[in-house]
């Protein structure tokens, strides 16, 4: 069987050095070419160092077309606004697109223009829905006869998945309030105040509060799940750790709900899912899931007040791995027919 070809556009950050990690022993896959808008001509393990001797690929400089040429499918793994213009190139050529950017997630160009700063350059794609969202646990089907995936957020597929069993067993109505912590790779490879590492370690900071770009795209994943009237407060935090996410998130649900019926919304939700599980006896912990793309679920059910009950739900992963990379390749596999674990099932780093 013929290898499919691959080529990675914006391939020197975290992202691109994730995607890469698992690719080059992807056994349907050859990465043929790697582009880049820096470190132009080096090898691509004289800057992810992890991959010394894995591979000869160095970084070009490419128009979006001369990149893709030859190329089964492109990883795209460049900032929003930038990819956008990038995938307008590349639409017609043939080649399947994977965006890890947050270009082509939403439905709705006004949501996209307030919450990104920009006016979407091409509103017909996300009206359209011209890309297929690439959440597994929610669009397998979708994905399998897709095309152009846009693979979700960091944040997005933390909180999602906290709340996606309480979603489809229709428990889910009205306002949800979430407090979410991230690692400093969330903010790139290229170092700056906030992630600089004399004040990250030693520091808890809040940044877009209630404002962040992945309000809309949640409230958008949670209502095709089955919410209804849902909206979203949601609070992220910088935190002190290079990897992983970590969300909180309350929601009332009918006083008349149960833990067993919590329970058997998320076997229902998740006992299918080869990287998601819920935890009980303890609560889900980012240690267990750095460096995989397995994500740990887990909830605590209030007592009852007047018609509703408090239920907070809990969620971990590596927002690199499920919350990107990793992601974008379960969805690639699923796309593609292949098995949609390879390269994803080695278990997170202990400790």
């Amino acid at each position: 069987m013929a290898r499919t070809k691959a080529v990675l556009i914006g391939g020197t950050g975290y992202g691109g050095a994730e995607i890469l990690r698992r690719l080059l022993f992807h056994p349907h896959v050859e990465v043929t070419r790697v582009t880049a808008a820096d470190n132009l001509g080096k090898r691509v393990s004289d800057v992810h160092l992890n991959l010394a001797g894995l591979t000869d690929l160095t970084f070009q400089e490419l128009p979006p077309r001369e990149a893709a040429a030859g190329a089964d499918v492109a990883f795209l793994a460049m900032p929003h606004k930038v990819t956008a213009k990038v995938v307008l190139e590349l639409l017609g050529t043939g080649v399947r697109l994977v965006d890890l950017s947050g270009d082509f997630r939403l439905r709705d160009p006004k949501a996209y223009e307030r919450y990104y700063g920009a006016a979407h350059p091409s509103p017909a794609t996300l009206t359209e829905g011209l890309f297929t969202y690439g959440l597994p646990e929610l669009n397998r089907e979708a994905i399998r006869k897709a095309r152009y995936l846009a693979s979700p957020g960091c944040f997005a597929t933390a909180i999602a998945l906290g709340l996606l069993p309480l979603a489809r067993a229709g428990l889910l109505r009205g306002p949800v309030q979430t407090v979410a912590a991230t690692g400093s790779s969330g903010s790139g490879a290229n170092p700056q105040l906030t992630t600089h590492h004399p004040l990250r370690a030693v520091n808890l900071r809040t940044y877009k509060p209630l404002e962040h770009q992945h309000v809309p795209e949640i409230v958008q994943t949670l209502a095709a799940a089955g919410a209804t009237d849902v909206s979203l407060e949601f609070v992220p935090v910088s935190a002190p750790l290079p990897r992983g996410i970590f969300a909180t998130s309350f929601a009332d649900v009918p006083a008349g709900t149960s833990v067993e019926a919590l329970r058997a919304a998320w076997a229902r939700t998740y006992q299918e899912e080869p990287f998601v599980r819920l935890v009980e006896g303890r609560q889900p912990e980012v240690v267990a899931v750095s460096g995989s793309n397995y994500v740990e679920t887990g909830f605590v059910l209030g007592p009852v007040s007047g018609s509703r009950r408090r239920v907070v739900c809990f969620s971990a992963l590596d927002n690199l791995v499920k919350g990107g990379a990793g992601q974008a390749i379960q969805s690639f596999n699923v796309m593609m027919g292949f098995d949609e674990t390879l390269t994803l099932r080695e278990p997170g780093l202990w400790p």
